[in-house]
């Protein structure tokens, strides 16, 4: 049995300060890489070992069972084996599952493996005739964002409109009553969801004085790990837990908080100082993960970011090694084979594929690298993504294309003609089977399943275009003959390759070697990302990749999308602290970052158009000044200068321009013809 004093002989000086920290309100604000579950763990043993916890009195929360398991295994070999270490779920479900008998007489009812099935019922009740899987999978989790935020559906399409939330075009009302119709199918079928763990929990805590007195006789001490990801019906939870008492550490960084569309917020430890202005607080800042290159880079995305919560910076405590490379590419394909070739050197010099990573925004760009891999025979793995012609939405569009292919059948009129002048016969023909599973040529508004869809299916549209261009003549067998040479051309996943991962899925794990893919401008900070706190939590994103790398650290971009494209991507501007004053993509000079587009298409319209444009400017203030919503959210400026450009004259008009889905065209369609009308 170790000594209080063994457990602290190996700490740094703020490792010891939190592990000393045993009673009252802490906050440890603990940087990437700083040894935070070492930190909290030696805390919980040393307050065992010095006879001030009783193992059993213990609480420690998370938000994985895999980082559960770690810390269980930890607190055994520190002699601490009899403390909870629980995720939220596990803690609450354990405690509904004992109570729940004894408040209402029966067992507690069984809990939905999945909502899908759930929601696509209460779907088709609210009218929303044979949505496709992804349009389910978004109204899911909007379900479940609005349950552990505590936004009741009364009160969604308010807050909804207030917060621009956006589920797969859909309008708001629509989306709140397809919510109560889930409830009432959930009701009928004498089911509970995994959210309706913590609100029936949290419901007999706050009903039954009796039971809430037995579960704070239980545990005396509470301690949170990655508090920065606690969402409002969590933290509601866990002040019932706490009963008007104060010993509880709380541990987080708000620099890693990267799921607020899941509920969590980066205020939340702000917040904690603000309800407890006499906790002690202590901030770890030594780095054991990464080199003092990397560590250099992650110190330096914040800076100059108005707003965000920096803390203190990090402090390597490796040894040097090589430089953070910043690689620029003509196109995708390579970008790709670059980062191809930098893994299988890193192999031959020693490092194993295992310790290896690409990270990227968004599922659609993991194609080009699973053929490059591909090519050189590179194993991989992967993490939070399917491989590209693995998905259902991609393996259905080949199917249909073969079909298509097979009866010489394009979908439309034998009598039509070449395509349109910008698409071509070949691209005119994959968008005429897509449209078949409700693609669109415009992007769907927002994040989500649909939006990965909509990705998913658009790479098969810009590969016919692409093989179109090379090739004038080409066939839909050409196209389908050139799917199947990249889908052999994948491997199949293996638990010792390379991993394929998205930025997202890469929180809390760590490699030798990382390379950050796609770096530009609209792809990180996102597209959609169009606010402020949008823009900031996509800075946060960057962050948590770059402090994935122990030794190696690759960010790069690609110039254009495909080989002889227009170059005019730029990298992205989280990297404007970061890049050499004469690196190639700042054109030798260093100056500052040109002006928006909008902006600059605004100076260059004439009189009249920039009249109309003022005008559809104060239109659409008008209504987000009645909608009590911020006048993005009606419409953004690059949609307004679409309107004063293309003129259209009635609804069919406003089909096809950007950031004008069918939801925003019912609702705003009316009013801003009006104006276009009025301007002739």
């Amino acid at each position: 049995m170790p000594t209080p004093e063994d457990l602290l002989e190996n700490l740094d000086p703020e490792q010891r300060a939190a592990a000393t920290a045993l009673r009252g309100p802490v906050c440890i604000v603990a940087g990437a890489g700083t040894g935070k579950t070492r930190a909290i763990t030696h805390r919980i043993a040393y307050g065992v070992a010095t006879g001030l916890y009783v193992p059993t009195e213990v609480l420690a929360l998370t938000f994985t069972t895999r980082a559960a398991g770690e810390m269980r295994g930890r607190l055994a070999q520190l002699q601490a084996p009899g403390v909870q270490a629980r995720t939220f779920h596990s803690a609450a479900l354990r405690q509904a599952r004992y109570f729940w008998p004894q408040v209402y007489g029966t067992e507690l009812p069984e809990i939905v493996a999945s909502k899908f099935g759930l929601v696509a019922e209460a779907a088709n009740r609210e009218g929303i005739r044979r949505p496709d899987n992804a349009v389910i999978r978004d109204l899911a989790a909007e379900v479940e964002w609005a349950k552990v935020s505590n936004v009741r559906g009364t009160d969604y399409p308010d807050v909804a409109r207030r917060r621009g939330r956006e589920v797969a075009d859909l309008d708001p009302t629509r989306v709140a009553a397809v919510m109560s119709a889930y409830e009432d199918v959930k009701r009928e079928r004498g089911r509970i969801d995994f959210e309706d763990i913590l609100l029936i929990t949290a419901a007999i805590l706050a009903d039954d004085e009796r039971i809430a007195a037995q579960v704070r006789r239980q545990y005396r001490w509470f301690v949170v790990d990655e508090y920065q990801d606690v969402n409002p019906l969590q933290s509601t939870l866990l002040d019932l837990w706490l009963g008007g008492r104060d010993d509880v550490c709380v541990v987080g960084d708000p620099r890693q908080t990267i799921y607020t569309f899941a509920g969590a917020s980066p205020r939340i430890l702000g917040d904690f100082a603000q309800r407890y202005p006499d906790a002690e607080r202590i901030q770890l800042v030594r780095n054991y993960r990464s080199t003092p290159q990397v560590v250099a880079v992650a110190n330096a995305v914040f800076q100059g970011a108005a707003g965000e919560a920096h803390g203190r910076p990090l402090q390597s405590q490796a040894a040097p090694a090589e430089p953070v490379r910043y690689l620029g590419h003509d196109d995708e394909p390579s970008e790709a084979a670059s980062v191809a070739d930098e893994i299988v050197r890193l192999h031959r010099s020693g490092v194993p594929y295992r310790e290896m990573a690409v990270l990227f925004r968004i599922n659609a760009q993991s194609e080009a690298f699973e053929e490059a891999f591909g090519e050189r025979d590179i194993p991989v793995t992967l993490r939070g993504v399917e491989g590209y012609f693995q998905r259902a939405e991609v393996r259905q569009a080949v199917t249909l294309l073969r079909g298509a292919a097979r009866a010489g059948d394009d979908g439309t009129d034998a009598t039509t003609d070449a395509g349109s002048p910008d698409h071509g016969r070949l691209g005119h023909e994959v968008r005429a089977v897509l449209a078949s599973m409700g693609h669109t040529e415009t992007a769907p508004s927002g994040s989500g399943a649909t939006r990965d869809r909509w990705e998913s299916l658009h790479a098969l549209v810009t590969m016919a275009d692409d093989l179109a261009e090379a090739r004038s003549d080409a066939t839909l067998a050409d196209l389908l003959a050139d799917l199947e040479r990249r889908a052999q051309a994948s491997h199949a996943p293996t638990a010792e390759g390379v991993t394929l991962a998205t930025l997202h899925a890469a929180k809390g794990l760590e490699w030798d070697a990382v390379f950050c893919v796609g770096m530009h401008e609209g792809m990180l900070p996102i597209v959609h990302a169009d606010t402020p706190e949008g823009v900031a939590e996509e800075r946060r994103l960057f962050y948590v990749g770059v402090t994935r790398a122990r030794r190696h650290l690759t960010i790069s971009w690609s110039r254009a999308r495909k080989p002889g494209g227009r170059q005019g991507r730029k990298p992205t501007r989280f990297l404007d602290p970061l890049l050499p004053p004469d690196h190639p993509s700042r054109g030798g000079t260093v100056g500052p970052r040109p002006k928006k587009r909008t902006n600059t298409e605004l100076e260059a319209l004439d009189p009249a158009d920039r009249a109309l444009f003022d005008r559809l400017r104060q239109w659409r203030s008008e209504q987000a000044a009645e909608a009590k919503v911020p006048a993005y959210v009606v419409f953004t400026d690059a949609t307004l200068l679409a309107l004063v450009e293309l003129r259209p004259r009635d609804e069919r008009g406003l089909v096809g321009i950007p950031g004008i889905g069918q939801t925003k065209r019912e609702r705003y369609g009316e009013g801003v013809l009006a104006v276009l009308t009025a301007s002739d």
